[in-house]
């Protein structure tokens, strides 16, 4: 199991890469084919993965050159903190669906594609009911999308962390 951590860590750029991409892919999959439409604080926690795929993806290429190689940790420190404010993010959109305190008084979605029959519907008077942060749109064994966010923020932010402390000069 250590082996498998250490390979993992030995190449944090890629795996951290890969899950951002794999979150953004998941999140524009349950928009796109489930009819989720996100919330404000949905596309804030999308930023955060764009950020450090960024990051991941800059880290990839930088360590190419020698000098840059031992500045790793850096990136991976960087990548840490991008995914701790995704779960700080994650924790706040899940506590304000649990009633735990309020969202933010700007929760609806300001984008986003709009449906002949929506157009339809609102031009013969009816109301348009954006996402809320303060309803969970989907649950699954008793967290909501933020909710499975937040764990696996969680996750991320600790192995970048582990990482960065694991590659850092040793003075």
């Amino acid at each position: 199991m250590m082996q498998l951590i250490r390979a993992v860590l030995d190449r944090w750029a890629f795996f951290a890469l890969g899950s951002a991409a794999l979150m953004l892919a998941i999140a524009h999959a349950f928009e796109t084919f489930g009819g989720y439409a996100p919330c404000t604080l949905c596309l804030r926690a999308r930023e955060v993965y764009w950020v450090a795929g960024t990051i991941a993806l800059a880290c990839i290429l930088a360590v190419k050159l020698p000098r840059i190689l031992r500045w790793r940790w850096l990136f991976y420190a960087a990548l840490a903190l991008v995914f701790a404010v995704g779960v700080a993010i994650a924790v706040y959109h899940s506590g304000a669906e649990w009633k735990w305190w309020p969202g933010p008084t700007t929760c609806a979605s300001t984008g986003g594609g709009v449906s002949t029959q929506a157009m339809s519907d609102l031009l013969g008077g009816a109301k348009i009911q954006p996402p809320t942060c303060d309803e969970a749109a989907w649950r699954f064994l008793g967290l909501s999308m933020a909710g499975w966010n937040a764990l696996i923020s969680l996750k991320l932010t600790l192995y970048s962390a582990w990482a960065a402390l694991r590659d850092r000069p040793r003075s």
